[in-house]
């Protein structure tokens, strides 16, 4: 009997899978897996989503016109150009849905955020993966990727799984030497912990008729559940975009709880504050106990494990006390952890937790 067939390239698409969130056993349980504000969600953020429960049976604002017209306000931005998407996840898969036709070839850094390779695939598009420079993405080697089937070049900066960026004048070389018909698109989930040297590429996507600049709520903001994220287009592009859109795609609370986390600029310091003492701490107590660890403009680490020691024995003993995160075989990265900051109480567990490994010897395991 036949059965529905998917269409050619799904079946080549290795789901998402999320981080872990629980610790069979464990009388405390740190979740460094997702990387989650330890922060949680601002109180004005709290109090607007509860101002917004009362209206729960009417349909949201499909157009997220405040939220929008306050992101304008604070990035110096035109509201008609900005998008607002069931997290940046949503606006990147809209891209590609829009742009990418079957054999269409997309670019993307080897260590790539591994959504790029799903919404490619997920539209009958070819993944092309560009080999890296010390875990960064490197221009020149995803220039030389393009081909005439690029239709887009898919890039996060800072990247999610290692944390690293390209400095803005790499970022114009590159979108110099893209044709004008090839999409870059710049995924800024972690724009607000990158700092200094760290440039947004708002400027360039405002200036050019072919880049897409993606952020998300769900970092620094603290709504990771609500899944809330924007962009910001050419206008050519946001319209194409905004006919294919689901209409009422963002809920009103999540639309009310954005709106008021991004001007809770107190909050938004004390993240940034936390972030700027604790990831520090954690890269020097890393490699004081012989782990090395690649330098990062997140709120997390990409941590490689030494000979001797396998990532799956890491996250196995870790989980046992508690401490839950990332590892990345997935990613081809069969040596290393990405591990979020988290709290005070968690970040030192962590590091006890650690210390306590790697005392031990190497046995292997699998991660379970």
């Amino acid at each position: 009997m036949k059965t529905p067939i998917p269409r050619p390239g799904i079946d080549k698409i290795a789901a998402y899978v999320p981080g872990a969130s629980q610790a069979p056993g464990a009388p405390r349980v740190f979740k460094l897996s997702s990387n989650e504000s330890p922060l949680g969600a601002s109180p004005a953020a709290i109090q607007a989503l509860s101002a917004a429960v009362t209206s729960l049976q009417l349909y949201p604002d499909g157009a997220s016109t405040a939220l929008r017209q306050a992101l304008a306000d604070r990035h110096g931005l035109e509201a008609e150009r900005i998008l607002c998407g069931c997290g940046s996840n949503e606006i990147i898969g809209l891209v590609a849905q829009a742009y990418l036709d079957s054999g269409d070839e997309a670019v993307i850094p080897r260590y790539g955020f591994s959504e790029f390779e799903i919404v490619t695939r997920a539209n009958g598009g070819v993944p092309v993966m560009a080999a890296e420079t010390d875990f960064t993405a490197d221009v020149d080697a995803m220039l030389a990727a393009v081909t005439p089937r690029t239709r887009i070049v898919f890039l996060a900066n800072p990247n999610n799984p290692t944390g690293t960026f390209l400095p803005a004048a790499e970022i114009r070389r590159l979108h110099a030497g893209l044709p004008p018909h090839v999409i870059l698109l710049l995924d800024e989930a972690y724009a607000e912990y990158a700092g200094n040297p760290w440039e947004s590429g708002l400027a360039l996507a405002r200036a050019a008729q072919n880049v897409v600049v993606t952020r998300t709520f769900s970092k620094i903001f603290g709504l990771a559940s609500l899944r809330v994220g924007w962009g910001y287009f050419p206008v050519a592009m946001a319209e194409a975009i905004n006919r294919i859109r689901f209409p009422f795609n963002v809920s009103s609370v999540a639309q009310a709880a954005a709106k008021a986390a991004m001007e809770d600029e107190v909050f938004l310091q004390a993240a940034r504050d936390h972030n700027d003492r604790w990831r520090p701490w954690l890269e020097r107590e890393f490699t004081a106990l012989g782990l090395r660890v690649t330098p990062s403009a997140c709120n997390f680490l990409l941590v490689h494990l030494p000979e001797g020691k396998s990532a799956a024995e890491a996250y196995n003993a870790l989980l046992i006390q508690g401490v839950i995160v990332r590892p990345l075989s997935a990613y081809g990265l069969p040596k290393a952890l990405r591990i979020s900051v988290g709290s005070e109480e968690g970040n030192r567990t962590l590091i006890r937790s650690f210390a306590t490994f790697m005392k031990r010897p190497a046995v292997g395991g699998n991660i379970s």
